[in-house]
This record gives structure tokens, C-alpha cells and sequence, in this order.
């Protein structure tokens, strides 16, 4: 039974990979269950038998030596805990309760096939639209899944669309619907009983400092976000304050920092009985919907050109008549390459161009260089944005450095974040400008000082403030910001001849629309659809497809993206696989196996002309403490091992980053080294650990990548996604180590190319670092996957269009048939090898935990699915 909802489940999988209870305990996010009095151990509640910690996610068992029973413990910390020798337990016998996302067969019976056969046939969208209604209402049952109006499914997004309107009609729901989610996610986040350090920053504001509770939610506490800090206690009278976020948990501690916008009234005497309310705002989709309406109805807002190419519009090709440079390189930057000379010519000349960059072939340069050639030409200012801060940060610096007036406007939330280019951020340029006793600046003094003005003196710093700020965006050659940052009312009222959008691939198609409906005649987008697209939470707009970005749309519509070829990052044994695989072997190397060889590192390549291997590793998976997540301990001690001898050899720790696709497994990272490795814990501190995603667009010398998934029924879920996979795979510079099952891993295609890669070069290893040898192990020889007549298709998620509306005249055809895409086109895996979930040697008598006798009512069926 769910001891959170009280419905009852059975341990079987019916038509679904895992059980149905652990099934309903992962979507309900419940994380508490009590066993059936008529099961094999009787009523019993599930818990700790040292803490009396609850989550079935983190209970496993030890069977004692000497008597017939298994005590229940948490994975951390009592399971870790030394003591438990001297209890006569064997630590290193913990198990898990949960294997291949089902009870142990021990524990909760599985039903067999007869009594399967008897009961309600339910396929798994059925509960999953079931689940969901029962966040809405308890009492909910399969028979209100067929009222009408129940799920109704959005719009799918096309690929081409006969006016503004209609796209305007299709992705303002999907905007609306990823608002909704957020809001939802956001206002559930509230948490009492807070404790607060008080502390006073540099620019004399108040900060607070308190640890937020780990939740199960998707969201992620970014620097900037904005809070509300409220006093619940007795000692005063009740005060709340709102703040952004200056600090967030990292590997040095879960201490966030919260600097409050007034810290006037705030209770400094008081450390504990605080709440956390996260405030959502609505700021960034009401800039989407605004730029979708203006693309409808505001002719002035795009040229026809643009109008009818992004609509998906049959137009002849157009050439600009520009006179072109002798040379394309641009001041303080490094001289460009042939394909990135190309590239710059190719965007200078066309009204609208995609540049893909695949990993380290300076894409970042080639824009800044485009941007500084587009200025030279046209005189008139260029609007650069791209998804994300530090990506708009990086090109800001670059640009800065060819001599252009750049202005980098940020939010008001992020005035006070530091970053490389703060002096180039409006607000410190206003305040700069004028005489030392100029009346702004003289107010400004004043208002950081006192912590705020009079009213009449607000008014006018404000106003003040305003003609500056204004003054500065009307001289500057170049405005950097974010996508949705363009929305912002200092710049809605300008317009831009000439926009760059970076990093393309990032951003979803409205975010990509806010820039560019002010006034776009030349529209030029960088990005690469071989790595990963927009992070959409609300999982009914990613299936109808918010997840797909513009300039994958526009990939798939025929326009041919133009492609940088010299990659500058890898070593070449390291670009050898993503450059036959995701770029048709078309990625040329920059650098040379000795610049990129770690001298003076003394450590065990199997190959030491080739510094990379996969290290195989046959532990199994476990479902983290989150009931969505997953966490390797294996791999994690592999991980530690690998990172140790590192450490030893003479590696910094900065050096080093550990790349893992599921959080359970990063968070399990941080505390087994710090606890377990065998040097200081502050060394472990400094390496990043970190998902695929948080690595995009960066890079450091050494990476070792944990798999994590190792199971019999479950497949290695969004690890078969081949953007991901390419992303991992080109972080490294000079080594690259991949820890995982390959005989689980072997069973997806992708993956399967990937091994018989290694095998092939003879790194696929195994046994103890001081003496790795070649892995025996087989597996099925990999089928051909890509596409020869369109290169890159099987990266694309291009199953949300008919291919054969992609074929009018005068595009180029992607292919004669439907594009394979891994979603698609692989076959499913086959789990036909044995099992290895761990099992009680024999029935116990009995469980040891704090709670043996559990009170309640019970049905023996599983009542609810």
C-alpha cells in the first residue's frame, strides 16, 4: 500500500516495465509503503531500523549473519556507518529494496500469470493520464478518463504554416502551457521551518543564508532567481522580504545566499522559524506571446523575406549586394580558417543563414567576426543574443575585443551578479557616464549608501537613469542579451536591421521569435541540431513539439546549414568517433596528438598513444533517494578510483570534470568521494560534477563519464538520445574515460557503434587500474545508421513532421525517404539475458525494523490499477 494515499498496487509489471507500485510511487512522487498482512512478512511498515527513515528508495536490507532475518537500512547513512561491523552485519551485503523497479519477489509477492490474466488490462498511457488525474482529485477512477474534455492533447507544431496566424494559433498554447507547468512547479516549492545565517555584503545589503531541503522537482535554483524570505515565528511580529538568489548550492556546501532588494525591518535577532516561498513570473512568456502576436499582425516587425522563409514558404533564393572584405578576419581575434572564412562570406551575403558548429571549430569567433563585418558594412547596430547568460556573456567578450561599442543588457534581478563583462553591462555604463559630480552619479552614491531615496528623488534618478541608458543604446554598435532579455521595454522600441542568434539550437522557437520581430532583414542563426535542443518542462508541449527548435525546423525545411570544419578542441584520437559518427568524417583536426598530451602525467593508458578506453563496470542501477533518478554505486567507486589516480599523478582537480546524465548519481558522486576517497576531501570539492547538460558549450582536460543505467527490463532511457551521447563525448581535451555495462548498453544501436569503436582501437577494458586489460566481451556487430542522402538526420526529432512536406521544389530534399531517427528507427532492445536483481538468500523469518505492527485496513488485490 502507498502510505501517502492510501490506494493499494501490485508487485506485478502488467504492461508496464516496472511494478505498478513502484510505478505510482515515482509519478505520485510518494515515497512511503506498507506491506499486506496476507504477504509473505505480514503487516509491516516500511522503514529504517536505525533512523526510521521511510523511503522505500533508499531502504535496502542486510541479512544478519547469524540469524535468520534482514534489518532494513537507508543507503546513507546507515548502511555507511562503520558501527555496523560491531553489530555483526556485513555492510558490504547491502542491497536494495527496489530492483529493476520492482520489490524484491521476497519481500512483495509477485502475482503470478493466472492471476495477472484476471485483472483489469491497463496500458501504461492509461495510468499515466490516471496519475494524473489524482493530483486533482483522489477518488478519480479509469471510468473519468473517458469524460470529455479529460486530456485533450495541444496542437502538434508543423512544419510550415500558411500565415502568422495560424503559427500564432499553435505555439501561444504550447508557450501557455509551459507557463502553466512552471508556475505550478514554482508556487509547490514553499518550505518551512528555515533556519537563516544574517550577514551584510560589500555594497552593504543584507543577505541571508539558509539550507533549502532537497525536493523531488525538476526545477533548479539558478542564480538570479527571486525568493520571498518570511518570519512565521513568535518572537516578532510576522515581516517578509524579497530577495534574488547570489549563491546556490554547490560541492562546498547547500548554503544559498539571498540578498534582500530591502533588508529595512528585517528580523536580524532571529535565526530560525523562516519560510521560502519561490516567486514565479511570468516576465518571459508574456515577451513570447507579445513577439508571436507582432509576427502575426506587425508587418514592420520582419522582412517578407524572413516572413514567408520562416513560415516554411516557398521563396527564391536572395543574394545581398555587398562589397566584401580582402580579409574576413576581424581585430584581436585569431585569423580564421577556410570553412569559417566561408561562413562569414555566406552570412554577409544572405538575408537568412544557419552556421552549424559542431564541437570546438570556434564558432564563437566566427560570430563575433560576422558581427564586426556586419557593423563595418551596414553602420547601423546588430542585436546579438543567445539562450543563456554565460553564453551571451562569452560572445559579448569576444565582440568587445574587435574595438565595436558594445552594450550587454541584463535583467534588473542580475544587476548585481558578477560576471567577466559587468563593465560592459548597461546600468555600470550609465552609471560611468557623465562627470564625478554629475547629478546621477551623485544619486546613485546616495541611494547605495542610505539603501533607497526619497520619492521625489527616485522619480528623478529614474529619470535620469532612463535618458542615459537610452543615450548609450542608441551609440552602441552591438547590444548583447538574452532572447527573451530582447523583450526588455529599453530595447522593444528599437530596431535591428542585422540579428545574430547564438547557441540556436538552445532555445525554443517563441524564445527564438522575441529578437527577432524587431525588425529582422538579416537574420543569422549559429547553433549545431547534432547537440542537445531546448529544455521544455511541461512534457505535453515537448511532445507536441516546443522542443523543437528554429533552426532545426528550418534544417528539416532544406535550408542547409553551413558547417565550420576544423575542430581546435580534441585530441584527434577523441574527435576520431563523434566525427565519423554525428558529422559524416567531416570534422578536420587544429591540434595535434602532442599538443594535446599531458606531460608529465603518469597514468595507465591502455593505449598511450590513444588516451581515452571505456572502463567496463557490471554494477547494478538502483532508483535514487528521489524515486526519479538513478544511481550506480559501482560506478561511483570506479569513478573515485579513476579520479584518485588523477589526483596522484599530478592532475589539478579543475582539471578534471565528471559528467553523469542523472542527478541521483551526480549527488551520489559528491558525497562517496568526499567520504570515501583516499585523499582530502577539499580536492574532491574542487572537481565539477555535473549532468551533460550543464556541460554543453564548455570544456575541461580530463572527463570521465559515468553510464549509471545497468538493469534487465528498463533500457537506458534518454542515454540512447544520440545529441546527448555526441555532447558527453567532446568535452575532453586531452582524455576521455567512459564507465558503464556494456553488455546492457550494446543492446541500443547508438551505443553498440560506440563499443565496437573501442573494441576496435582496444580500449575496451577491464579489472583493476595497475593492470587493465582488453575486455573479452561480445556483442552484436552494429547495422549502418546514418542516412548517406541526409547526413545528420539520425540526431533529429524530425518524427514530429511528414518527411515528404520537407520535398518542394527549389529546396534540397533531405532524403527520398522518411529520415531515420533513433527514436524511430531502432529496434527495441532485447533483455533476454539473466537476471542479476539481488535476492535474499532465503525467505526470512523476519525484518527488523523500528515499526513491525502496522494498523490500517487492506485489500489483498491491486485495487487501483
Amino acid at each position: 500500500m502507498c502510505n501517502i494515499c492510501n490506494k493499494w498496487f501490485c508487485n506485478g509489471r502488467g504492461n508496464t516495465s516496472g511494478s505498478h507500485i513502484i510505478n505510482h510511487l515515482v509519478r505520485a512522487k510518494h515515497k512511503e509503503a506498507a506491506l499486506h498482512r496476507d504477504g509473505p512478512l505480514g503487516e509491516t511498515l516500511l522503514e529504517c531500523y536505525s533512523c526510521g527513515a521511510r523511503n522505500v528508495f533508499v531502504l535496502g536490507f542486510i541479512p544478519a549473519k547469524a540469524d535468520s532475518v534482514v534489518v532494513l537500512l537507508c543507503r546513507q547513512p546507515c548502511a555507511a556507518q562503520s558501527s555496523l561491523k560491531d553489530m555483526n552485519w556485513d555492510q558490504e551485503q547491502w542491497k536494495p529494496l527496489i530492483a529493476d523497479r520492482a520489490f524484491l519477489s521476497w519481500l512483495v509477492k509477485v502475482p503470478s500469470e493466472a492471476e495477472q490474466m484476471r485483472a483489469r488490462q491497463v496500458t501504461p498511457q492509461q495510468i499515466g493520464r490516471l496519475e494524473e488525474l489524482w493530483r486533482d482529485n483522489v477518488d478519480a477512477t479509469f471510468q473519468d478518463l473517458e469524460k470529455p474534455g479529460v486530456d485533450e492533447e495541444p496542437h502538434q507544431v508543423l512544419l510550415r504554416y500558411e500565415d502568422g496566424y495560424q503559427y500564432q494559433n499553435i505555439f501561444g498554447p504550447l508557450v501557455k502551457l509551459e507557463a502553466d507547468y512552471d508556475k505550478r512547479l514554482k508556487e509547490s516549492q514553499t518550505q518551512e521551518g528555515i533556519e537563516v545565517r544574517w550577514d551584510v555584503g560589500l555594497n552593504k545589503k543584507t543577505i541571508a543564508y539558509f539550507t533549502l531541503a532537497k525536493t523531488d522537482s525538476d526545477m533548479k535554483l539558478m542564480h538570479g532567481d527571486e525568493l520571498r524570505l518570511r518570519y512565521v515565528g513568535e518572537m516578532q511580529k510576522p515581516w517578509s522580504g524579497v530577495g534574488h538568489v547570489i549563491k546556490v548550492p554547490d560541492n562546498y556546501g547547500d548554503d544559498v545566499g539571498l540578498e534582500l532588494k530591502n533588508g529595512a525591518g528585517a528580523p536580524l535577532d532571529c535565526t530560525s522559524n523562516f519560510a521560502v516561498d519561490f516567486i514565479w513570473k511570468s516576465t518571459s512568456f508574456d515577451r513570447m506571446q507579445l513577439a508571436l502576436r507582432k509576427f502575426a499582425v506587425d508587418d514592420s516587425s520582419v522582412s517578407g523575406y524572413i516572413y514567408r522563409r520562416l513560415l516554411g514558404h516557398e521563396v527564391e533564393e536572395v543574394l545581398f549586394r555587398v562589397h566584401l572584405p580582402k580579409h574576413f578576419s576581424a581585430p584581436n581575434l585569431p585569423d580564421l580558417n577556410r570553412s569559417q572564412v566561408y561562413a562569414v562570406k555566406h552570412a554577409l551575403q544572405r538575408p537568412l543563414s544557419l552556421i552549424q558548429g559542431p564541437p570546438g571549430t570556434g564558432k564563437t569567433v566566427t560570430s563575433a567576426t560576422i558581427v564586426y563585418q556586419l557593423v563595418r558594412q551596414n553602420g547601423s547596430p546588430v542585436l546579438v543574443c543567445a539562450p543563456s547568460n554565460t553564453a551571451v556573456d562569452q560572445l559579448t567578450e569576444k565582440i568587445h575585443r574587435t574595438g565595436l561599442k558594445v552594450v550587454r543588457l541584463c535583467a534588473k534581478s542580475r544587476e548585481a551578479m558578477e560576471s567577466s563583462v559587468s563593465f560592459l553591462a548597461l546600468h555600470e555604463q550609465a552609471r560611468a557616464l557623465g562627470s564625478a559630480d554629475s547629478e546621477l552619479r551623485k544619486l546613485t552614491r546616495l541611494k547605495e549608501e542610505a539603501g533607497e531615496l526619497s520619492a521625489a528623488d527616485e522619480r528623478r534618478y529614474r529619470a535620469l537613469r532612463r535618458a542615459a541608458e537610452r543615450r548609450l543604446l542608441d551609440a552602441a554598435d552591438v547590444i548583447c542579451t538574452t532572447c527573451v532579455g530582447a523583450g526588455d521595454p529599453r530595447v522593444a522600441r528599437m530596431r535591428f536591421q542585422s540579428i545574430l542568434i547564438d547557441e540556436g539550437m538552445q532555445s525554443t522557437e517563441p524564445e527564438c521569435m522575441v529578437p527577432v520581430v524587431l525588425g529582422a532583414r538579416q537574420l543569422i542563426l549559429v547553433g549545431d541540431h547534432c547537440q542537445l535542443g531546448p529544455v521544455v518542462m511541461c512534457k505535453k508541449a515537448a511532445k507536441a513539439g516546443l522542443s523543437q527548435s528554429l533552426f532545426e525546423r528550418l534544417v528539416v525545411l532544406g535550408i542547409r546549414p553551413f558547417r565550420l570544419e576544423v575542430q581546435y578542441r580534441m585530441h584527434p584520437e577523441l574527435s576520431r568517433f563523434p566525427s565519423d559518427f554525428f558529422y559524416e568524417g567531416s570534422l578536420q583536426n587544429g591540434v595535434s596528438a602532442e599538443e594535446r598530451r599531458l606531460h608529465k602525467i603518469d597514468f595507465p593508458w591502455p593505449r598511450p598513444d590513444r588516451p581515452m578506453f571505456f572502463y567496463v563496470t557490471q554494477g547494478q542501477e538502483e532508483i535514487a533517494g528521489s524515486g526519479t533518478s538513478y544511481l550506480n554505486r559501482t560506478e561511483a567507486a570506479n569513478v573515485e578510483k579513476l579520479t584518485t589516480r588523477f589526483l596522484k599523478a599530478g592532475v589539478r582537480p579543475e582539471q578534471i570534470g565528471i559528467i553523469t546524465p542523472y542527478e541521483g548519481q551526480r549527488s551520489y558522486l559528491v558525497q562517496h568521494m568526499q567520504y570515501q576517497g583516499s585523499l582530502h576531501a577539499k580536492l574532491y570539492q574542487e572537481i565539477e560534477v555535473a549532468s551533460v547538460d550543464a556541460f554543453q558549450g564548455r570544456e575541461k582536460d580530463i572527463i570521465i563519464m559515468s553510464c549509471v543505467r545497468s538493469n534487465e527490463h528498463q533500457g537506458i532511457g534518454f542515454l540512447s538520445d544520440p545529441r546527448r551521447l555526441n555532447v558527453a563525448l567532446t568535452r575532453a581535451k586531452y582524455g576521455l574515460i567512459v564507465v558503464g555495462n556494456p553488455k546492457v548498453l550494446s543492446k541500443q544501436p547508438l551505443w553498440n557503434h560506440l563499443l565496437a569503436f573501442y573494441k576496435e582501437r582496444r580500449v575496451l577494458t577491464e579489472g583493476p587500474l595497475s593492470n587493465l586489460k582488453e575486455s573479452a566481451i561480445q556483442f552484436a556487430k552494429p547495422k549502418k545508421l546514418v542516412n548517406a542522402q541526409n547526413p545528420g538526420s539520425h540526431f533529429m526529432s524530425t518524427s514530429m513532421f511528414d518527411a515528404r512536406e520537407a520535398m518542394v521544389p527549389g529546396s534540397e530534399p533531405l532524403s527520398q525517404q522518411p529520415p531515420l531517427s533513433l527514436s524511430q528507427g531502432a529496434s527495441q532492445p532485447d533483455f533476454s539475458q539473466e537476471s542479476t536483481a539481488p535476492e535474499c538468500p532465503s525467505q526470512p523469518d523476519g525484518l527488523l525494523s523500528q515499526d513491525s505492527t502496522y494498523q490500517g485496513g487492506f485489500r489483498a488485490r491491486c485495487s487501483q490499477y
